[in-house]
């Protein structure tokens, strides 16, 4: 029996799920934002700014989707704000129609007089922030129970350990990849954090992304924006088909490199994809492997032999630059080793 862990037919799409535009701290419009992004590749971006969730599907074309999302952040009581933990998380509306903010409070956390711009549920009482993991927890339950898909995001740059984020339970997915904290010198690539998350039984995907403020250096170059993005494979670049891929984890991150197919048969992990330096999988014990060709000093092609007992496996290809591409996990348990469905 063969399993497409990437759709065998679709089409890959280009995203980015974590951004900021001039509706909080980013220095462009949404707008602006949009035609960057659309020119060097991108399919997909979603303006996530900071507690107001404003869409902006006048922007969507026949090549471009706008998705519906906000980030909300958790900050811990602290004097300075330097030394405070922080948990954020990304919520994307997983319908164009679903507009309404969810933990929304009418006079904390944003400026009150922009509430004519949001929508928000009156009949429900103002969501109060604490930094702690039962009120985070709640958040990510009542996001998700209201149609939303929920990331957590660069845990280094947030200063949170082990303790911190393992606690955190019931997201989609995590961010492996930070783009704007990885360049700030921050050593936001969290696959430990991600094998962490499924290790305690969160099965959960991983994205990449810029979280990009459209900063810019002494050169005017954009500086914290294309260096980390999900790949997502779905039947059209429609809202909804895309927001599905999302759901079933139809999709892949990276830095650079590219994934263009992964199956399972007969209990052999196959994996294509552009020229890399080498191709690991990691297993959930101490069995990880990794594949090269010396002849050629690259490599497009890799199999890898598993079992039940690996518990869940995912996959990374590493180009010769050290850049990244990163499969979500799968796990064991949802495939027949012997070939049956």
């Amino acid at each position: 029996m063969k399993y497409f862990l990437l759709p065998e037919n679709g089409q890959f799409y280009k995203a980015n799920l974590h951004s900021h535009s001039t509706v909080s701290d980013g220095t462009l419009t949404p707008r602006e934002m949009k035609e960057l992004y659309k020119s060097h590749g991108y399919s997909i971006l979603c303006c996530t700014d900071h507690e107001i969730m404003v869409p902006h599907h006048d922007l969507t074309d026949d090549d471009f989707l706008m998705l519906t999302g906000f980030e909300l952040g958790f900050d811990e009581a602290c004097e300075d704000f330097l030394h405070a933990r922080v948990c954020d998380l990304c919520v994307i509306s997983l319908s164009k129609e679903n507009v309404t903010q969810p933990c929304f409070h009418r006079m904390k956390y944003h400026n009150p007089e922009r509430n004519c711009e949001i929508v928000f549920d009156e009949k429900e009482p103002d969501f109060e922030k604490n930094y702690d993991a039962d009120c985070i927890n709640k958040a990510i339950e009542i996001c998700r129970e209201k149609g939303f898909f929920v990331t957590y995001n660069h845990p280094t740059w947030s200063l949170e350990h082990y303790e911190d984020y393992i606690k955190y339970k019931g997201m989609n997915a995590m961010e492996i990849c930070n783009y704007s904290s990885f360049i700030d010198g921050y050593d936001e690539y969290n696959s430990k954090a991600y094998d962490d998350f499924l290790r305690s039984g969160e099965r959960i995907f991983c994205i990449a992304a810029d979280d990009n403020h459209n900063r810019r250096d002494p050169s005017c170059r954009m500086w914290d924006s294309f260096g980390a993005f999900t790949v997502i494979k779905a039947q059209n670049l429609s809202y909804e088909s895309v927001t599905d891929a999302l759901i079933k984890g139809n999709f892949y991150s990276s830095q650079g490199p590219e994934i263009y197919g992964l199956y399972l048969e007969n209990g052999r992990l196959f994996v294509d994809c552009s020229p890399a330096d080498k191709i690991t999988c990691t297993v959930n014990k101490r069995r990880c492997m990794s594949r090269y060709n010396e002849e050629s000093g690259y490599i497009t092609h890799g199999e890898f032999e598993l079992y039940p007992e690996d518990g869940y496996f995912r996959v990374t290809v590493i180009d010769k630059n050290g850049l990244k591409a990163e499969t979500n996990a799968y796990f064991t348990d949802c495939f027949d080793f012997k070939g049956g469905e």
